[in-house]
């Protein structure tokens, strides 16, 4: 039987169609397709939004007179936890990405913060001082299970999940200055990262699992740095004499968002991965900051 040419052409058409639409809805999610989540007081009081990577479609997700902030994504991008005083105290909180079904998932008379979810979304790692200083906890994310995973007389916070979830990178003061800690998800081997007098805080895992951004002071003020996961080639990515920090890496792993008073007041940025094209997302007189990205 002969095939002729133009069924042969259309045979290819038909087939390169088929693998287009499944690369482009089986492929991870892009920078483009992603958005943020940031805390603003640009309405009296800080309050979680989300918006366009672009900075486009600002939404108020929370609306109450309490503090809500550092928003923490899911990893299927369909609920945010955060941190709230609405109860009097701070708590861990989780809500839809609409900003509905806002829940307390710790529900202590003590200090509970810093939220971020595992990379499969079963868990959620949190600071809590309820053992009179502040130390990385982990529970499940509907708010059970909760086990300390730290266990010293310093400060612990801001815990970030690895990508493959078998690691946590954490700030401590434990050596006097606060520096990047690094510990398996049951909390052994806890390992110094960073070894410098300035603060090195807010660790952030890039979707690979290869470096991890941070903010560090050692240059006289707030920078985004980044690193290898094993501590190594340490690198300022913002060189600015502005503040710059809270890194955030995009799903994709090409974009870094972050906070900074560059322009006076605290506004949202982003730029590349290498540290170029630094880019003005947010533009109000009012505090933006604490940017995470969502899926």
């Amino acid at each position: 039987m002969k095939i002729s040419l133009k069924s042969l052409l259309w045979v290819l058409v038909l087939v390169m169609s088929v693998l287009l639409v499944a690369i482009f809805s089986l492929g991870g999610c892009t920078a483009a397709k992603a958005k943020i989540a940031f805390a603003s007081d640009r309405d009296g009081n800080m309050e979680i939004y989300i918006m366009n990577i672009d900075g486009s479609e600002q939404t108020r997700l929370t609306d109450n007179p309490a503090d809500d902030y550092i928003p923490s994504s899911s990893p299927d991008g369909s609920k945010i936890a955060f941190t709230s005083d609405r109860d009097g105290n701070l708590e861990v909180y989780i809500m839809n990405v609409d900003g509905s079904g806002q829940t307390n998932l710790t529900n202590n008379p003590e200090e509970d913060g810093y939220s971020y979810f595992s990379p499969d979304g079963s868990k959620i790692a949190f600071l809590s001082d309820r053992d009179k200083n502040s130390e990385i906890y982990v529970m499940d994310s509907d708010g059970s299970n909760q086990v300390r995973l730290t266990n010293n007389d310093s400060e612990e916070e801001s815990p970030s999940f690895s990508p493959d979830g078998s690691k946590i990178a954490f700030m401590s003061r434990r050596d006097e200055s606060i520096e990047i800690y690094i510990m398996n998800i049951d909390g052994s081997d806890q390992t110094r990262l960073t070894d410098n007098p300035a603060e090195d805080r807010y660790p952030c895992f890039s979707p690979d699992g290869s470096k991890i951004a941070f903010t560090s002071t050692r240059d006289g003020n707030g920078e985004i740095y980044i690193m290898n996961i094993d501590g190594s080639e340490q690198v300022n990515l913002t060189n600015n004499p502005a503040d710059d920090w809270y890194a955030s890496f995009s799903p994709d792993g090409s974009k870094i968002a972050f906070d900074t008073d560059h322009d006076g007041n605290y506004e949202i940025y982003i730029m590349n991965v290498d540290g170029s094209e630094q880019t003005r997302l947010t533009d109000n007189p009012a505090i933006d900051w604490l940017p995470c990205f969502s899926p």
